[in-house]
């Protein structure tokens, strides 16, 4: 039964993907050129992350941030009121129109349209020295939404998201493609209510990019440590 629900799944993705991005040609054409007015550099952003089994892939957005934002301020962290977030990239963000080119990605295997959230390559750590319950959740492929986006999104911390997408993981066996289109539908209603974009810095003490350092390390030390310590 596992196996046709992933056949199902795959399909799916094919079908749903291709669908989407010749409907929604003119809002990519739109997007682009508003992206290109408002800010220098291009209009996609890529960005390697790692899916299924650990694979590298190059994930594909569109551009909601200054160039080079990444080795700025709080990094990978993107809290409310952020100053490298570009006027239509706040749009882009609080409707998640910037995953969009994401579909591409589906197509062509790297991910899937549900299943957890592809890291950035060294967000995590060494991939190879990851716990079992951190590892788990590189079982199947990645997706552009997933049960930690529906049941809080970035207000979740790292270890909250991993047990939302190992749950995902063991749900799909007894759910199949039935809880794919669950979440999508929920993943649709979040979006409409713009819920969960920024991640929050809960110690009033800390700057932005104070809370952001500590918030990478222990994300990093709990991914690694002793699985009986877990």
């Amino acid at each position: 039964m596992l196996l046709i629900n992933l056949v199902l799944k795959r399909f799916f993705d094919i079908v749903l993907s291709a669908v989407a991005i010749v409907l929604l040609l003119p809002v990519w054409g739109g997007i682009a050129v508003a992206i290109k007015c408002d800010s220098k550099g291009p209009a996609f952003f890529c960005q390697n992350r790692l899916t299924k089994d650990g694979k590298i892939f190059k994930m594909y957005k569109f551009r909601s941030m200054v160039v080079n934002a990444e080795s700025m301020g709080s990094g990978l962290f993107n809290y409310k009121d952020d100053p490298r977030v570009t006027k239509i990239g706040g749009f882009l963000r609080k409707t998640s129109l910037d995953e969009l080119p994401q579909l591409f990605n589906v197509l062509k295997g790297d991910i899937s349209i549900v299943g957890p959230r592809p890291s950035v390559t060294y967000e995590l750590g060494d991939f190879a020295t990851l716990n079992r319950r951190y590892k788990k959740r590189f079982s199947v492929r990645g997706g552009i939404t997933g049960l930690a986006q529906i049941k809080g999104r970035n207000d979740n911390s790292w270890n909250e998201k991993v047990t939302y997408d190992n749950q995902y993981i063991e749900l799909f066996k007894k759910q199949g493609i039935w809880l794919d289109t669950k979440i999508i539908f929920l993943t649709i209603v979040k979006v409409f209510k713009k819920q969960d974009i920024f991640e929050k810095n809960n110690n009033s003490e800390l700057n932005n990019l104070e809370a952001a350092k500590i918030a990478e390390e222990e994300i990093i030390r709990i991914a690694h440590l002793p699985d009986e310590e877990i």
